[in-house]
């Protein structure tokens, strides 16, 4: 009977383990800021100044507020993901630090926010597609001396996205530069920009390209006067065309340009070569680049008859 109690009392232990939920999933947040040293409170509780990185945050939505001596807080409504995630502010001087700036009177004020007529907002992005290694800049108009929140979607860091800061000078324009190295994926990009009261926002996309290879293969070897030749390889650096040139003897010696290829959706490429009566024998070559000359590969062959 005590043998029975004591195998019962086990089963219902692993009943009761089996049970238990598992922990819910959390996040990992970066914090940066221009300048740095900014206060960070999450959900209104201090995190350290920036920079400074925050782990085990329950996924969901949370108030972020950065805050810096003589400098405007920034404050927005975040939503939290599993894995890594990057924010950074760029804090605006308050008026009073601003040089040159005057002091107006509550009334002054007033008639001022009455009379002045929004300045739409708007987004350029510089460059589509951008090669990896190289920076990218976004440009648009807004308010003046509001900032605007850019936020970037893409591949890998950037899946849950991550917000940047520009401040919106007195002419009404801004400009944010991006300048991810080659840490960056090749990939389709989505940039959002919203003013400070999130009543307008704009949007434009961009493709990044590079950090792939390209290949180049031939059907046979060697070849004769009449014979087509297939070049065919493939393009991993996410451009839409390959580039082929030819080098050989005679009129080949400074390379001949063959024209511009689709890239397939599965990144292969393919072009066929006829070799005319008038190409001179001897050993060729071709080199294939992307259409942004980020990569190149080369293959040879011969015309021997």
């Amino acid at each position: 009977m005590v043998q029975k109690l004591v195998l019962l009392f086990v089963v219902i232990s692993v009943l009761a383990t089996g049970c238990i939920s598992q922990a819910p999933e959390q996040g990992t947040i970066q914090f940066l800021s221009s300048p740095a040293g900014a206060q960070v409170y999450l959900d209104n509780v201090y995190h350290g100044s920036t920079p400074t990185t925050v782990v085990g945050i329950s996924t969901g939505n949370h108030s972020l507020e950065y805050r810096s001596p003589g400098y405007e807080s920034w404050d927005s409504t975040i939503n939290v993901t599993p894995g890594l995630t990057t924010y950074i502010a760029s804090l605006l001087p308050t008026a009073a630090r601003l040089p040159g700036a005057a002091q107006t009177s509550p009334e002054t004020e007033a008639t001022n926010q009455a009379t002045t007529t929004p300045t739409p907002l708007t987004l350029t992005v510089a460059a589509d597609p951008m090669i990896i290694g190289t920076s990218q800049s976004f440009t648009g108009t807004g308010n003046p001396g509001e900032n605007v929140a850019i936020t970037l979607t893409g591949p890998g860091k950037y899946t849950s996205g991550v917000v940047f800061q520009a401040n919106v000078g007195v002419d009404g324009h801004w400009v944010y530069t991006w300048n991810p190295g080659y840490s960056v994926l090749s990939g389709s990009y989505t940039v959002v920009v919203t003013d400070t009261q999130k009543t307008s926002s704009a949007r434009d996309e961009f493709t990044v390209i590079g950090g792939g290879l390209v290949s180049v293969t031939t059907n046979m070897y060697p070849y004769s006067h009449g014979d087509t030749v297939f070049f065919s390889g493939q393009c991993t650096t996410g451009s839409q065309h390959v580039m082929l040139t030819l080098y050989g003897p005679g009129q080949f010696t400074g390379g001949v340009n063959l024209g511009m290829q689709s890239v397939n959706a599965d990144k292969s490429w393919s072009y066929p070569f006829q070799i005319s009566q008038s190409a001179p024998l001897g050993i060729y070559s071709v080199t294939v680049t992307d259409e942004q000359r980020t990569t190149s590969a080369t293959a040879g062959f011969a015309i021997l008859s």
